[in-house]
C-alpha cells in the first residue's frame, strides 16, 4: 500500500492522470479523466479534488512552456484572464472547502450534463474564426471577464475548463484554435495554481501522491502540446470529440449505473 492506494490503483491512476494531461493540453477537458479517476481511488472528495488541482497545475505549467515557446500566447488575453482567473477560482475553491463530501459528489454530476450538451453543439468551434485585429482594450476587457468566469467555475467544479475557454478566446477574440489553446493553458494555469494554494492552505493535499501524479500530469501535457502545436486545427478539433465522448460516458454512467 501506498498512500493507503495499492500498487495496482496507483499505477492505473498515473495512466489516467497522464491521459488526462494529454488530452487537456490539446482541447481541455482533462478533468473528466482525471477527477472520477482519483475519485474512483477512493479518497475523499475534498483530498481528490486538491490532489487533482495541484497536478494539473503543475503538468499545465508544461504546456504553458511549450505554447510560449512556440508564439501560440496571446499574452494581453493571457495576463487579462489569468487575473480575474485567480481571483474566480481562488473564490469557488473557498466555497468546495465548506461543502458536504456527499454534496459536492451530487454537484459534479448535476453539471457534468450541461457540460457534455455544450461541448457536442460547439464541437466545431474555430473553424470559423476570422483573421482581424482586436484592438488591445477590447481583448484585455473580454478577457477579464472570460477569466473571471471561466475560473470560477474551475474552481468549483473543473471538468471542461480548458475547452470552455479555448471556445471563449476563439469566439469572442477571433483566436485561432492554436493560439486560444496556448492562451487557455496560461489562464488555466493561474486558475489551477490560484486553487491549489487554497487547498495547500487548507491542508487538503497529500503531497507523496500529488508529486507523483504531476510527473504523470506533466508527461502527458509536454506530449500533447507538442502534438498541437504541429498539428492541423482538424487534430484538436478531432481531440475535442474525445473529450464530448468521455463526458457522455461519464453521464451515462451516472445516471444508468
Amino acid at each position: 500500500m501506498i498512500f493507503g492506494l495499492s500498487f495496482l490503483k496507483l499505477a492505473l491512476l498515473g495512466v489516467a492522470i497522464f491521459l488526462a494531461g494529454f488530452i487537456d493540453s490539446i482541447a481541455g477537458g482533462g478533468g473528466v479523466i482525471s477527477l472520477p479517476a482519483y475519485l474512483l481511488t477512493g479518497l475523499p472528495a475534498q483530498t481528490a479534488f486538491a490532489c487533482n488541482k495541484t497536478s494539473a497545475c503543475m503538468g499545465s505549467s508544461v504546456a504553458c512552456i511549450r505554447y510560449m515557446r512556440s508564439g501560440k500566447v496571446n499574452w494581453p488575453a493571457a495576463a487579462a484572464s489569468a487575473i480575474t482567473a485567480i481571483i474566480g477560482a481562488g473564490l469557488a475553491s473557498r466555497i468546495v472547502l465548506v461543502l458536504d463530501a456527499g454534496i459536492f459528489k451530487k454537484l459534479i454530476v448535476c453539471v457534468l450534463p450541461f457540460v457534455a450538451i455544450f461541448l457536442i453543439f460547439k464541437r466545431d468551434f474555430g473553424s470559423g474564426a476570422e483573421k482581424e485585429e482586436t484592438s488591445v482594450k477590447r481583448i484585455v476587457l473580454v478577457s477579464l471577464l472570460i477569466g473571471l468566469i471561466i475560473g470560477f467555475y474551475d474552481g468549483l467544479i473543473g471538468p471542461g475548463t480548458g475547452t470552455f475557454a479555448i471556445l471563449a478566446f476563439s469566439q469572442f477574440l477571433k483566436m485561432d484554435l492554436k493560439k486560444a489553446g496556448g492562451t487557455a493553458k496560461i489562464f488555466n494555469w493561474a486558475s489551477n495554481l490560484s486553487s491549489m494554494v487554497s487547498f495547500l492552505f487548507a491542508g487538503r493535499i497529500i503531497w507523496g501522491l500529488a508529486l507523483i501524479t504531476a510527473a504523470c500530469n506533466m508527461a502527458g501535457n509536454y506530449v500533447g502540446a507538442g502534438m498541437a502545436i504541429k498539428n492541423d486545427p482538424k487534430f484538436i478539433r478531432g481531440m475535442l470529440s474525445v473529450v464530448c465522448t468521455l463526458l457522455l460516458l461519464k453521464l451515462g454512467y451516472d445516471v444508468f449505473v
